[in-house]
């Protein structure tokens, strides 16, 4: 092992032990590394760096930028144990990223993809219920797909009606409570599993139909086609409504309770980015941004005279 693919994997394992990831940048630094060892360098420019960043053809801009951002973050890291690395400057590769615009589901989308669930093929008798309950989850708690997944059986105390998410984003666990109607959804669906399949080697609540862990390809590609069915999707579309626009949807449709009700919503912002598990309160702040209606509710509070909340 070279001294850089030394050094990649220890700069790794030290901020995966802060809780970060780092999937796709631990692949790009290897990747980078690899070409460093073609090159034939022993250490980083900035003019290696970038000419590595820049390298796929026919691809987005930002790609590029994710590219050498990898290759900074590392040099920098790096710089103080070998002098000779040269830092990326910022600004070689401008690129603001831009965030995808959400699909707001109405209620009565949402409804109709339950619906469809019901007519999904199943030869234990489960998918159905499985996939009913996964997506009446996502919508009444804004959970990331990967976070309903994640739940293991001891994680849902049907008792006290919370959720213990332990696979959050950012590496960190959250309580989340829900709603006694929701709490009495996930007990039936529990009865019903356990009656399929009494016994199986999964800790995980949500089951596939052979007693597993339910695969996130998997369910995708089931939303996917439950979408086609009731019309959020042509058959030939590749891009559409997408799982993760559950998230969006619960919390436009808080916000707007919220505004709706006359609340004072800045001080209840933390509270739903706490719930959301987002690192940071602006990246709440961006729901309203997305949606005209929150934009006007906004606004018209502005308008109003200091101290009249409603």
């Amino acid at each position: 092992m070279s001294t850089l693919a030394k050094a990649v994997d220890d700069y790794l394992s030290l901020r995966r032990k802060l809780g970060y990831k780092l999937y796709e940048p631990g692949i790009l630094l290897k990747q980078f590394v690899a070409f460093l060892e073609r090159e034939g360098a022993s250490y980083i420019t900035t003019e290696l760096a970038l000419r590595w960043a820049t390298q796929p053809t026919g691809v987005q801009p930002a790609h590029c930028a994710k590219r050498l951002r990898a290759v900074r973050l590392f040099a920098k890291h790096h710089s103080p144990s070998d002098p000779r690395t040269e830092v990326p400057p910022l600004g070689l590769l401008p690129h603001r990223p831009r965030r995808r615009q959400p699909y707001i589901y109405s209620s009565q989308e949402i409804q109709n993809l339950i619906d469809a669930t019901e007519c999904l093929p199943s030869t234990s008798g489960l998918r159905p219920s499985t996939y009913s309950t996964l997506l009446g989850l996502l919508s009444v708690t804004g959970m990331r797909i990967s976070e309903a997944l994640g739940l293991d059986r001891a994680d849902v105390d049907l008792k006290e009606g919370v959720l213990t998410i332990k696979r959050t984003k950012f590496g960190k666990t959250r309580l989340v409570p829900v709603h006694d109607t929701t709490r009495e959804a996930l007990q039936a669906y529990l009865c019903r599993r356990d009656q399929i399949f009494p016994t199986v080697t999964t800790s995980s609540f949500f089951l596939s139909e052979w007693g597993t862990r339910l695969e996130s390809s998997c369910v995708r590609r089931t939303f996917y086609n439950l979408s086609r069915k009731v019309g959020l999707r042509c058959e030939s579309d590749h891009r559409g409504p997408t799982l993760h626009d559950f998230r969006h949807a619960f919390a436009v449709g808080t916000v707007l309770r919220w505004y709706r009700a006359g609340l004072d919503v800045d001080p209840l912002m933390p509270v739903l980015s706490t719930y959301l598990g987002h690192g940071h309160p602006s990246d709440t702040y961006w729901y309203i941004s997305s949606v005209p209606e929150l934009l006007r509710l906004a606004a018209s509070r502005l308008d109003r005279p200091t101290g009249c909340l409603s």
